[in-house]
């Protein structure tokens, strides 16, 4: 599928984000994270910045990613290390921009107690 016909938007946000600073299960499949999907359904790779925004300090970022043509990568906020480790316990929220048209998809794991809680959502295209 060429690019122009390719699903998607070149920016997403997501309004709501949050690492719980602790878990309940075996890292790393049961560890409280974040994560976001990336879909590139063109036949170009993607390149992918993520940063992020804070209640009370400056944004941080851009991370950097690369999403190969055709193809989904999911993306662990809990991984993601320059320009610095996303804080755990601190609310926030990603700006995702794509020189491609891409798919963006928010996933939360809360394995703070034993009964998990997992939430998912379509990132907001803008």
């Amino acid at each position: 599928m060429n690019d122009a016909a390719a699903p998607g938007r070149l920016r997403w946000a997501i309004a709501e984000g949050y690492i719980p600073g602790r878990s309940h299960g075996p890292a790393p499949d049961l560890e409280s994270h974040e994560a976001c999907c990336v879909l590139n359904a063109g036949d170009e790779p993607a390149q992918v910045r993520i940063t992020l925004y804070f209640e009370d300090r400056e944004p941080v970022g851009p991370y950097r990613f690369t999403i190969p043509a055709r193809r989904t990568r999911h993306l662990r906020y809990n991984d993601f290390a320059d320009p610095e480790p996303v804080p755990r316990d601190t609310p926030y929220a990603s700006v995702i921009e794509s020189d491609r048209p891409v798919v963006v998809q928010h996933t939360r794991l809360d394995s703070r107690q034993a009964e998990n809680a997992l939430m998912t959502t379509i990132a907001y295209p803008g």
